[in-house]
């Protein structure tokens, strides 16, 4: 199984977190499933793990912040993300997660962002046989493996 989790999800499974999303990466390893993520994606919870919200939960050091991105590429497969038109109107920021996971033909995008279960984005994603789940349905998912 090939998965591309969001930035939402990605952000919760830094060293100091805990739930379902750190359980994720772990089980992805364990099962032999295959993270798929771009240099956007990464970029992107680089910066997000600066924010003083997210410091405030996890009070990451530069040098953690920058463990943990080296950590999630150091299993997973990065992909530059594929073109194509919008597809998450209602935040374009989405759709290079939507393209990352087209751009490797990716079974899954793993989020809790309300955004993706948007009847268009789902539909999009159903064409290109992608699922949209939720780290706790996709954790259920990963362990039937």
């Amino acid at each position: 199984m090939r998965v591309t989790a969001d930035t939402t999800i990605l952000v919760r499974t830094n060293a100091k977190a805990t739930g379902p999303a750190r359980e994720l990466l772990d089980t992805i390893q364990a099962c032999g499933a295959v993270l798929v993520l771009s240099q956007f994606l990464l970029d992107e919870v680089q910066r997000v793990l600066k924010y003083p919200r997210m410091q405030a939960v996890y009070a990451l050091s530069d040098a953690e912040i920058l463990q943990h991105i080296e950590y999630l590429q150091s299993f997973s497969e990065l992909v530059a993300p594929a073109e194509g038109p919008p597809v998450v109107l209602k935040d374009p920021n989405d759709d290079p997660v939507v393209y990352t996971a087209v751009a490797r033909a990716a079974d899954v995008i793993c989020t809790v962002d309300r955004h993706f279960y948007e009847p268009k984005v789902q539909e999009f994603c159903y064409r290109q046989g992608i699922q949209i789940l939720s780290d706790l349905d996709l954790l259920r998912a990963l362990w039937e493996i």
